[in-house]
């Protein structure tokens, strides 16, 4: 059963907002193509960037929790956290758009954009010889610069990043080897990070879940937008 530790995190983050999307008031299953529309071309990207960064020795897997299947150099359970958590992201920024009709950092988001900007691109440079930190930080900034130009309200997307936090924390914290299991499942090269964690998990985890989380839902907005022209 070990060996199937990490598929089995992939299927329990995904597993109750599966099964709430098809909630009948608002489902979301009705959103699914512009979901997996963003969702595949958003796993491309990470997908490329992830496989790189394990060829190269940023970070690197425990076999001893996988099932063996691989797909390139990258295990079958890293391909689907590339699908599972985007999905729940999503669902949970779909759900809170329902649920929440005055959303308490409207007005905050702009400062929170101009706050991680500038905070991201200093660290960034200054550890410019620290692959993950450099990477995810520069391009996360530069993201944020480009929605912040476009002048998207980001009030939901940091609400769904910030209510997702505590889950993170917890899957992250058993990949990690913070919770349940003796050895780390994902484990990272300390020389390219840098080397703050939280618990176990890298500091740098925190913003390329922002990155990852923020893309599939612009993506996803500006599919179901076409769509809703589309049918106009």
């Amino acid at each position: 059963m070990q060996s199937y530790t990490y598929l089995f995190i992939d299927l329990a983050c995904i597993s109750i907002p599966l099964l709430a999307s098809f909630y009948k008031k608002h489902a979301f299953y009705k959103e699914w193509k512009s979901f997996f529309k963003a969702n595949i071309m958003v796993a491309i990207l990470f997908i490329i960037w992830d496989s790189i960064f394990t060829n190269i020795g940023v970070w690197g897997f425990n076999t001893d929790y996988l099932t063996g299947i691989h797909l390139g150099n990258l295990p079958i359970e890293e391909i689907l956290f590339f699908i599972c958590i985007p999905y729940c992201c999503v669902f949970t920024y779909f759900a809170l758009q329902h649920i929440i009709n005055h959303n308490p950092i409207e007005k905050t988001a702009s400062v929170l954009s101009s706050f991680f900007i500038i905070i991201l691109f200093v660290v960034g440079l200054f550890h410019f010889e620290k692959l993950y930190t450099f990477i995810t930080f520069l391009s996360t900034a530069v993201f944020l610069i480009y929605l912040k130009i476009k002048k998207v309200n980001l009030s939901y997307h940091y609400l769904t990043y910030f209510l997702i936090l505590p889950f993170f924390f917890i899957s992250n914290g058993i990949l990690t080897g913070s919770l349940l299991v003796k050895q780390p499942i994902v484990w990272y090269n300390n020389t390219e990070n840098l080397g703050i964690r939280m618990s176990n998990i890298p500091v740098e985890d925190s913003i390329y879940g922002m990155l990852l989380i923020f893309m599939n839902i612009e993506l996803y907005r500006y599919f179901k937008n076409k769509k809703t022209k589309a049918l106009r």
